[in-house]
């Protein structure tokens, strides 16, 4: 990761680079994926199917593959060639080297890869994630010349997407933000002039800092697909989604005779590693009465 690119990824809190993917990888991975799409619409009831189909959770507009889930790595589990592009993914020396800097060496794999894809009228998603409010597990800091971020995307881009015809879109600059984001940029309805969608081609590669920078989803105006492949890393001592989800819970943490009895407090204390706890509430505060409880 040279100067420029240091300079640029502090700044704007993502970063393109081109020509990354080989188009031979490129071309197994769209062969790839519509192999997986082929399986998500057959009729075939064998148990390998029928697992995949579980896994991916996929979603189809007009008989088009257009979303899969990021909660399991199924795309490293097709059967030989289909998983070998997304494999090589996971680990190219460009990504390597971008990511011991990003997040630090010994970086994870947390959820993904996912597939977003998109057709002409495929819908955007509301911006999401920022530096205001600061969230521990995903935001930036940098001190004494070392950048850290707790949670990086690294998309690989399958597909023209070519600025305006939609797809990813971000904030630049948000990662740093002191102030919360306004309803308009978040529903897209008034982005301010501030949102930005970069230029992106086939075997390129973006990096961007997920869940300290806002960012989302423009509607896809293009009549080709879109076709972006997206893999969820985190610090070695982050954990935000993918397994984690499910283990966290103290009574598969540990396990239900260690924490029965416990007040709902004391079992705030006893979840396993995990950011994204969406609608359990386990943060603890003191009320003026000197009692603990759980935040609402």
């Amino acid at each position: 990761m040279n100067a420029k690119e240091r300079y640029y990824w502090d700044l704007t809190g993502y970063l393109v680079l081109r020509d990354v993917f080989p188009p031979e990888d490129v071309k197994a991975a769209n062969e790839a994926i519509d192999y997986l799409g082929e399986v998500v619409q057959s009729e075939d009831k064998s148990p390998e199917f029928e697992l995949l189909r579980e896994r991916s959770r996929s979603s189809i507009e007009n008989g088009i593959l257009t979303r899969t889930t990021n909660s399991y790595p199924f795309f490293l589990t097709l059967p030989a060639p289909h998983c070998e592009p997304f494999r090589k993914m996971i680990a190219l020396p460009a990504i390597v080297s971008r990511l011991n800097i990003m997040c630090g060496k010994g970086f994870r794999l947390d959820h993904g890869p996912q597939f977003i894809g998109g057709i002409n009228s495929t819908k955007g998603g509301t911006l999401h994630g920022a530096g205001e409010p600061h969230r521990e597990a995903v935001a930036y800091h940098h001190q004494n010349g070392k950048a850290y971020v707790g949670g990086v995307t690294v998309t690989f881009q399958l597909g023209e997407s070519p600025t305006g015809s939609g797809g990813f879109a971000c904030v630049p600059g948000s990662h740093k933000s002191k102030y919360p984001m306004p309803a308009g940029v978040r529903t897209q309805e008034d982005e301010m002039g501030a949102v930005a969608e970069p230029d992106l081609h086939p075997g390129d590669v973006l990096f961007f800092m997920d869940g300290a920078q806002t960012h989302g989803t423009h509607p896809w105006t293009a009549d080709f697909e879109r076709r972006s492949i997206l893999i969820k890393y985190a610090s070695r001592t982050a954990t935000r989604s993918g397994i984690s989800q499910p283990v966290a819970p103290p009574e598969t943490y540990w396990d239900e005779e260690l924490v029965e009895g416990m007040t709902e407090e004391q079992r705030a204390v006893m979840y396993g590693p995990y950011s994204n706890t969406g609608a359990h509430a386990l943060r603890l505060d003191i009320g003026e009465d000197g009692v603990v409880y759980l935040e609402k």
